[in-house]
Formats: structure tokens, C-alpha cells, sequence
């Protein structure tokens, strides 16, 4: 938003909300029946094509931000190296609204504009005055209506909002108010109903030059260079009239020059041109990726869908807990396979942070969870984890940190396989069993006495139950033989409850719904394991899975950790960062368990917090 937001700020249909898109219903809707009844020869191909060039406009926009954010993450060329943060990602949800606009426009234009239907394919002549009214009357108009919109009168009604945004993302180009992005449609329009004025227009001119000014602003926005300088060198002139990434993200960190559009022309005819942007574009492409990462947390796909759930998936939707309930994906398997196709071959970067100077990296396994129960996938999955902790060492990390079932007992006995095969091994190996426990020991309110325990056991299992005998908690189950191995493997006193009553109750995996409710209403349900039980009670309190709130010190951080809130950690991710911090030189994996209240201190030390409970 606008520090001082003018007419016109807000979009017609935001009241809309997700349904927006059924503005473009009646016009989709009469295509359709266009296509459905009239003959070949009496079909209207440029109104027919709109709605499909308005999803490829979207799919052009998604890879660039695809592409963007792996680059960005990796650092190879990157020019602004800054933080993004969860307040620009919302600001730049409505990035498709320019898309909805410029689609109810065209079928408008198309509806009472004769000339503008049925155009050709292709026509030279249209395609090289689209060129010649871009490169003179658009050019031209739009340098001196952005030097207007730098007043600040302006400025801080409409322009303010597009600069809002720092570290620019490819969808940064159109996030503006719907007034300006009127005045952008008048501009763009006069080599669009130029050509249609002329009979010159044909589909390849119209639909050519809007893609022409989306990859353009999806460029001049990515925020890492690729443009080469040898392409000046070999055609000097070329300089006056493509602009470069780095040309433009100097307008969005200097604001007083650099105002063209994609000409560098009309800044040097006018004195605007930034002298730093040649000694950029220079220091931009020799970048290359940034020393090594002081952590490195490694997790996995969990179900198809959760593909658009990474950070260079869909940014938005990334940006929420990820709801395994929300179906709407699943219809889209074709596409989660395809990038399952892109990266199966090995772990890939996701995600990098900082807290301080130290970089923090996500690397994520190209495997669901369902493959880690199959038996026959273990030693392929075992040998992509393995591979990444192998990268990760050469070049210096000091802690990789074993998410979700990467650290299974089942798959590689919690990490200790891979300490036994490379006893040399100078990164350090973290799955934060330690820290889970002392999360869960943190969320259990003060004065409890009883607890019940339920779920699979296992190495966290036992280490929390022997947590609790110490503290003199006692520990109540459901069934004789859970109670006869917590008992015998932890030596902690384990009853069976007959009577339920436990108002806190313990849980890991195999929680089925039938035994939560069993529970007295108000029951706290404190997980222990990786995924969230599912809730079958409304009149009870469930916490998260054994996770933190992210420090204000940690920065970058601007998508959601699957289910998770915003800003919150698993236990496995802060545990790496807290040992990496600390300093402590030690494995935690296999049978090991690090000192629960040390890590626990250090947690709050660090500024990590308890999460809320939520019902």
C-alpha cells in the first residue's frame, strides 16, 4: 500500500477476494458457446484466444519467479543481496490482477471494436509499427509519466507502493495501484490500437507485444544478472536500447535515476543514467555463489502437492501453512510431476537465510513420504541424503540437519549409518532429538502430574518418557504393550489408564481418531512426531509439532516450514543452528541425545520461542 493512499488505490474486485476471476465468467462463457455454434469459417480466433493467452501470460510469470528464487537462493549473479520478507510476498499476492484487467479489456476492445476480431495471423508491417510506436511515442511517454509518478505528490499516493519493494522479485513489475496500472494500459495501448487503426494488426503483433513487455518486466526485475557484456561489446549501440536487470534494480535502490522503461535511450538523453550501472552490470556477472553454508537443513517432499508448497513454487501459497486438506492442487498432478521430473535426480536448494552472518540453506530430497515407507527405496533414498551430507561437507558446512523422516530409525537408524560409513566426517550430523524434548517437556502446563502417553515409540519416544519419570510426571498409556516396553527401555514407572482422565496427553504417530476421543473435553494434545496428528476433536487443544518461532534477528524468511506458521521452525532445523551457533562439536543422531536443558537455554538465549497452542 501507498504511504498516502490516492483514488483508485484499490482493484474494483477486491472485495472478491479469490473469486475474482468470475468477472471474466460471462465473456469466457460466450467464447465457449461462440466455439461450440458457429461454423469454422465464422469463428473469431482472436476472441477465441484470449483466455488461453491469459493462462500462458500466468505460466510465462510463474517461471520467471520459479527460476528467479532458485537463482536468488543459490547467489550466482545476484545483484541486490538483501532479505525478502513475509510483508512483500503479500503485498505481491495480486500479481494476477493485471492479468484479469488486461483480459476483461480485450474482450471489451474485441466486442465493440469490429476491426479488432478476427485478425490474421501474421502481419510484417503491423509487427515493425508495434516496434516503431514502442521504441518512439510509448518509450518516450512512459519516461516522462514515471519521472511524474517520482513527484511527491504522486509518489506517495500510487508509485510508493511499487517501491515498497527493496529486493525485487519478477512479479514486483506489476505490483502497482489500479489507477497507474490504467495509465500503463492507455500507454501500452497505442501500439496495440495502432495497428488495429491501420489494418496492420495481427495476433502475432497483439499478443506478440504483451509478451514482449511481461518478459521484459519479469527481466528487469529477477534480481540476478545473465545479460553478457559481450553482447554490448559486439553492438554497442545495443545498450541505448535493452536495458539489464542490474539497470533497473539500480532505479528500485536509488530512485532518482534510471527511469526508462526497457530503452536506456531517453535516460542519457536526459541525464538520468545512473554512472555506477556499466560497474554493476559488471560486478553482477562475476558473482558467483557465496561462501559455503554454516547449515544445511535436509528434508523432503511430503505428498504431490507440496511441490508448489517450496519457495520456488507458487510464492503466495508458499507463504501459508501448507493444509493437506486443501485439495485443489491434487488436480494439478501433471504439473507436481513435471517438477518432480526436473529435480529427481538429486537434493536441490530451496531456501537460504541468515541469522547474522551465517547462512542457513534448506535442501530438499526429491522424494514424497510415502516412497520412505517402501522398503525397496531405501538404499536410493539413503544414497541421495548421503550425497548431500558428502556436498555439504566439502565445502565446509558445519551442520546438516536430518528433517522429517530423513532421520527415520527405520531408514539409516536416525543418521548413524552415515557416521559408520565416514567415521571422518567433519560436519556434524543433527536430528534435535534433544531439543523435541524439551519442547515438549516446555508445553506441558505447570502443576501437571499425569500424562498420557500414546504413539509410535521409538528414540524420541523413550527420551521424552524418561524426561518426565525425572520430573516426577507420572506416565499413563492405553495399551499393556507400550507399557511393558516404555517401562523396561526407559525404566520409568508406566500405568495403564482405565479411567482417561489425563488432560494432557502425549502423542506420536499412529494416533488414531477413535483413541482421541477417549480424551476429556480441554484435552492438550502435545505431539511429538513429524506430522501433525489429524484433528478429530473441536473441543480440544492441539500444539504443533515440536518447532520454535524464529528469532526478528533471522532474516529471509518468507516461506512457511509445511505446516507450520509463519516465522516457526521444526525442532531438527533450530537444533542445527543452535549447535552451529554454540559451537558444540558433536553428532546427534544414531542413539545420542544431546543435553536437553544446554540446548533448551541456548534456544532462548538465541531469542527461539515457545509456539502458541492452537484448537
Amino acid at each position: 500500500m501507498a504511504t498516502k493512499p490516492g483514488l483508485l488505490t484499490d482493484w474494483p474486485w477486491k472485495p472478491l477476494g479469490s473469486f475474482k476471476y468470475i468477472v471474466l465468467a460471462p465473456w469466457v462463457l460466450h467464447s465457449l458457446y461462440s466455439l461450440a455454434t458457429k461454423g469454422k469459417n465464422e469463428l473469431d480466433y482472436t476472441y477465441l484466444l484470449i483466455l488461453p493467452f491469459l493462462l500462458s501470460r500466468a505460466l510465462h510469470n510463474q517461471i520467471w519467479i520459479s527460476i528467479s528464487r532458485h537463482r536468488n537462493a543459490i547467489g550466482n549473479n545476484k545483484i541486490v543481496d538483501r532479505a525478502i520478507e513475509f510483508e512483500q510476498v503479500d503485498r505481491e499476492s495480486n500479481w494476477d490482477d493485471q492479468i484479469l484487467l488486461n483480459g476483461l479489456l480485450f474482450y471489451i476492445f474485441c466486442s465493440i471494436l469490429p476491426i479488432a476480431s478476427s485478425l490474421p495471423a501474421w502481419r510484417a508491417d503491423g509487427v515493425v509499427i508495434t516496434a516503431l510506436l514502442h521504441a518512439g511515442p510509448v518509450e518516450y511517454l512512459y519516461y516522462w509519466l514515471h519521472r511524474a509518478l517520482h513527484h511527491h505528490y504522486l509518489y506517495s499516493r500510487y508509485h510508493s507502493h511499487h517501491h515498497s519493494s527493496m529486493v525485487t522479485e519478477p512479479i514486483t513489475s506489476v505490483i502497482h495501484p489500479f489507477a497507474e496500472h490504467i495509465a500503463y494500459f492507455l500507454l501500452f495501448a497505442i501500439p496495440l490500437l495502432g495497428t488495429v487503426i491501420t489494418g496492420t494488426a495481427s495476433l502475432s503483433s497483439q499478443f506478440g507485444y504483451i509478451t514482449y513487455i511481461d518478459f521484459m518486466n519479469n527481466m528487469g526485475h529477477c534480481n540476478f544478472e545473465f545479460i553478457p557484456k559481450c553482447l554490448f561489446s559486439i553492438f554497442p549501440p545495443l545498450k541505448y536500447f535493452m536495458y539489464t536487470p542490474s539497470y533497473h534494480s539500480l532505479h528500485h535502490t536509488q530512485f532518482r535515476t534510471n527511469y526508462s522503461l526497457f530503452m536506456p535511450l531517453y535516460d542519457c538523453i536526459h541525464g538520468t543514467t545512473d554512472r555506477s550501472s556499466d560497474a554493476l552490470h559488471a560486478s553482477a556477472l562475476e558473482r558467483r555463489r557465496p561462501e559455503s553454508p554454516d547449515v544445511v537443513h535436509l528434508t523432503h517432499l511430503t505428498t504431490p502437492e507440496s511441490i508448489f508448497h517450496l519457495r520456488v513454487g507458487f510464492a503466495s501459497f508458499a507463504s501459508r501453512p501448507h493444509d493437506s486438506r486443501w485439495s485443489t492442487w491434487r488436480m494439478m498432478w501433471p504439473v507436481s510431476s513435471l517438477g518432480f521430473f526436473i529435480y529427481g535426480s538429486s537434493t536441490f536448494l530451496v531456501e537460504t537465510n541468515l541469522l547474522g552472518k551465517r547462512k542457513l540453506q534448506t535442501w530438499t530430497v526429491p522424494r514424497y513420504s510415502v516412497q520412505y515407507g517402501l522398503k525397496w527405496r531405501t538404499q536410493a533414498i539413503n544414497t541421495l541424503i548421503e550425497e548431500a551430507i558428502l556436498e555439504a561437507d566439502v565445502r565446509g558446512c558445519k551442520v546438516v540437519t536430518l528433517g522429517l523422516l530423513n532421520q527415520s530409525e527405520e531408514l539409516n537408524r536416525s543418521g548413524q549409518l552415515f557416521i559408520e560409513r565416514h567415521p571422518k566426517l567433519k560436519t556434524k550430523i543433527v536430528d534435535g532429538s534433544s531439543l523435541a524434548v524439551a519442547i515438549v517437556l516446555n508445553n506441558i502446563p505447570k502443576g501437571t502430574t499425569q500424562v498420557l502417553f500414546r504413539g509410535a515409540l521409538s528414540k524420541l519416544a523413550f527420551a521424552i518418557v524418561s524426561a518426565l519419570s525425572h520430573r516426577a510426571i507420572q506416565i499413563a498409556t492405553l495399551y499393556e504393550s507400550e507399557k511393558l516396553k516404555l517401562s523396561s527401555t526407559t525404566e520409568a514407572e508406566v500405568v495403564i489408564s482405565k479411567s482417561y482422565t489425563q488432560k494432557v496427553w502425549i502423542v506420536g504417530d499412529r494416533l488414531s481418531k477413535d483413541e482421541q476421543l477417549m480424551a476429556p473435553k480441554g484435552t492438550l494434545f502435545i505431539p511429538f512426531s513429524h506430522f501433525p496428528p489429524k484433528k478429530a476433536r473441536g473441543d480440544a487443544f492441539y500444539c504443533h509439532t515440536p518447532s520454535m518461532i524464529a528469532p526478528p534477528s533471522l532474516h529471509n524468511l518468507h516461506s512457511c516450514e509445511n505446516w507450520l506458521p509463519r516465522r516457526v521452525m521444526s525442532a531438527a532445523r533450530v537444533a542445527g543452528i543452535l549447535h552451529a551457533v554454540e559451537g558444540w562439536d558433536v553428532h546427534e543422531c544414531g542413539e545420542s541425545i544431546f543435553d536437553v536443558d544446554k540446548i533448551w537455554e541456548a534456544a532462548i538465549k538465541h531469542g527461539f520461542r515457545s509456539t502458541t497452542i492452537s484448537k
